[in-house]
């Protein structure tokens, strides 16, 4: 490995002069279009949308996305599995929410949504999936089995369990060498139930990136094969249940690129990918204007238009997040009408400030999750490149980082394309005019005041 000249890499050298840091698959991809005018309402809170404070919504508080929510019924009804890809923070925890939501008023599915964000081996998966679909009539009766291997009677006393309880004694009854058996009559047991199943499943790419490298970030042939039979299982049960059971999974991370790493695509096969797309200007313009009116403010149209140019990309919680520092900076002057200085101060002094930073910091933990200490070193380097050049990454640039990296380490360049292909998918960096751009201005703007201090460019790097 080369000696890396970012602050944040395992190893420093004096090209950095200052360095301190603050706290696919073979099915077509849907691209959808959303821009669409608001719908909803917010109801019991008084009149108009509220903010969400960081969380998912469903309901009267869910903006926009009609288009897609119809769109995903549709894959639903017929009986489709579905991946669901986006950038960071684009709504896909709230836009699947909402369809568990539509589709349980409808009555004719259960619904089941499970978070595998903690979970460490397919067993706690497994746990997972089985105590989220506890509201299902008779799936516990079927599985007496299982309940049987705990230390208690879990079935008799199934509506008396706390939701930690009930997965303490669940995972007693799983041990390593049972798990798919015990799987495979979770999913046997959903698929019997009266009404066909949709189990939304969120951050699958987390737990299978944790399988797969572990803390170490660093892929073994052991955890490679644990990986594989744990994906093979998943594939399987959707497959076999296919007319029962409709998968619909999301993550903060992209899974196909987790998979290439490890020459495991042919597992996501069994997935359709669906591309949820930023805001277009006039659907986050017209959600500032519902939440201005919601709180008594006065935004106008011109001042809202600078807001989105601002972020340039609409990612919806960037977008309330704007909001949310321009009211509590106007709360504080004791003013309710916002001019195009309010929103340059805001933007400046809180989005870009310290405490706005750490609401973005995720954009950079992510990536060592994903690309491992080396290729997360590479990543930090290309993205402060761009940042420090205007938002842009040339062709030339990158040739020129992969020579030094080659001259250092040996390097043939491979793993430069592997980070920039992560950068493309996961919605950093778009492919434009022989090179790369930032996609979020705002994300630019944060990249640049958080790592640019101290970077020495490409082009005034020796070897």
């Amino acid at each position: 490995m080369p000696v890396s000249t970012h602050p944040d890499s395992p190893v420093r050298s004096s090209t950095w002069r200052a360095c301190p840091l603050t706290a696919s698959t073979i099915f077509p991809t849907f691209l959808l279009p959303t821009n669409l005018l608001p719908t909803n309402l917010m109801g019991g809170m008084g009149m108009g949308l509220r903010k969400a404070g960081g969380n998912w919504v469903a309901g009267d508080r869910f903006f926009d996305r009609e288009v897609e929510v119809d769109a995903l019924i549709e894959r639903v009804e017929d009986g489709t599995h579905t991946l669901v890809t986006a950038q960071r923070r684009m709504g896909k925890t709230s836009l699947v929410r909402e369809l568990l939501r539509r589709l349980e008023e409808r009555g004719d599915f259960e619904t089941v949504f499970v978070d595998l964000e903690d979970c460490a081996t397919p067993a706690d998966a497994i746990v997972e999936i089985a105590a989220g679909s506890r509201h299902i009539r008779g799936l516990w009766t079927r599985l007496k089995s299982w309940a049987a291997r705990s230390s208690t009677s879990a079935v008799d006393r199934i509506d008396e369990l706390g939701a930690s309880e009930l997965r303490i004694k669940l995972r007693a009854g799983i041990d390593a060498g049972r798990w798919r058996a015990q799987g495979d009559a979770l999913f046997a047991s959903l698929a019997a139930s009266e009404k066909p199943v949709v189990l939304a499943i969120d951050e699958l790419p987390i737990l299978v990136n944790r399988l797969l490298k572990g803390h170490e970030y660093t892929i073994t042939p052991e955890r490679r094969q644990d990986t594989d039979a744990f994906l093979s299982w998943l594939r399987k049960n959707a497959q076999a249940h296919r007319d029962r059971i409709r998968l619909v999974v999301s993550g903060s991370v992209g899974l196909e690129p987790i998979l290439e790493q490890a020459e495991l695509s042919a597992h996501a096969n069994v997935f359709a990918p669906f591309e949820l797309r930023p805001w277009h200007e006039e659907t986050a313009v017209a959600c500032l204007g519902e939440l201005a009116a919601s709180y008594g403010l006065e935004i106008p149209e011109g001042v809202r238009i600078g807001m989105f140019r601002r972020l340039r990309c609409g990612i919806p919680h960037h977008v309330q997040q704007f909001f949310d520092w321009l009211h509590e900076h106007l709360r504080r002057d004791n003013r309710s009408e916002a001019s195009m200085d309010d929103v340059d101060t805001v933007y400046s002094q809180d989005m870009l400030g310290v405490r706005g930073q750490v609401y973005l910091e995720h954009y950079q933990s992510r990536l060592r999750m994903v690309l491992g200490d080396d290729g997360y070193v590479v990543a930090l380097e290309l993205l402060t490149e761009a940042a420090v050049s205007d938002g842009r990454l040339t062709d030339s640039s990158i040739r020129q980082y992969a020579a030094y990296r080659s001259v250092l380490s040996g390097e043939s360049g491979g793993q430069v394309r592997d980070v920039l292909h992560v950068l493309e998918h996961d919605g950093y960096l778009a492919r434009r005019d022989g090179g790369y751009n930032f996609v979020s201005g705002l994300v630019e703007d944060w990249w640049r005041a958080r790592n640019a201090r101290g970077f020495v460019s490409f082009s005034d790097r020796h070897a």
